[in-house]
């Protein structure tokens, strides 16, 4: 079963949600990762990858039904179900559950000081665990 990691935020900055997934999804990679993020905003968090570091690149693809064109692509994007070759990490930036859980190693929920996404995520939390996901919030 797949295990789920709750990162709570506390700021309230700007793009705090989007940006702390991009470093999340930076360090995956740097671990060795294949990783997607599910979005409502693709071209958001697409732009957002470009520009979160002034120090790194991070190699990714909008996923559009197609494997990634490069094995350097180790992050993919899209607001459907993620590809097979990248399902070690989700990053979930829905506010719905993801329809596979099983189907990925870890799934990252980023929650931020947003009442109505806190309510969402609580409501996901209790799904998460009565699938008998293994589960960790993470106070940021």
């Amino acid at each position: 079963m797949s295990r789920v990691d709750f990162y709570v935020l506390s700021a309230e900055a700007p793009d705090a949600r989007l940006r702390y997934a991009c470093r999340l999804a930076e360090r995956a990679v740097e671990q060795g990762c294949h990783v997607y993020i599910q979005t409502p905003d693709v071209q958001r968090v697409d732009d957002m990858l470009w520009t979160f570091s002034d120090g790194s690149f991070l190699p990714h693809e909008v996923y559009r039904g197609e494997p990634p064109a490069h094995a350097l692509v180790k992050v993919m994007l899209g607001s459907a179900p993620g590809p097979a070759s990248h399902r070690q990490l989700l990053i979930n930036l829905t506010d719905a559950m993801p329809s596979d859980v099983a189907a990925y190693d870890r799934i990252a929920e980023i929650v931020d000081v947003d009442p109505e996404r806190k309510r969402t995520a609580r409501d996901r939390y209790k799904l998460y665990r009565e699938q008998g996901c293994a589960m960790e919030s993470h106070n940021l």
